[in-house]
């Protein structure tokens, strides 16, 4: 039916990402955990829009972390684009409804 169960919960996030400062071509990580039932899907966006990850796209250098954090396989940064600079967002999200982490800017160390 469509009646939550009583020990469903909306998701909520209990480890936010925090502000990165990363050398080009290093790894990293923006974390991110959400708890809830039924455990929520995290998506992550960026300046707004949607962080695709490998599971999106193979070629990608970004995956989704089995516990919802974001890891950066390394950090592409070139002249012409900065496609890993700027604000991250983490949205969990169950039947329930959807809980947002703090923002997290993503900066690129040293030119």
């Amino acid at each position: 039916g469509s009646h939550p169960r009583l020990e469903d919960s909306a998701p909520r996030i209990v480890e936010h990402p925090s502000d990165l400062l990363v050398s080009k071509g290093e790894p990293a990580t923006l974390s991110c955990k959400a708890e809830g039932r039924p455990p929520p899907a995290v998506e992550w966006y960026k300046d707004g829009e949607r962080v695709e990850t490998d599971r999106e796209d193979p070629r990608s250098h970004r995956t989704l972390l089995p516990g919802g954090s974001l890891f950066f396989l390394r950090i592409v940064h070139g002249r012409r684009g900065k496609p890993d600079e700027g604000v991250y967002v983490c949205v969990a999200r169950n039947y329930l409804g959807e809980a947002t982490s703090r923002n997290a800017s993503l900066e690129v160390a040293g030119e």
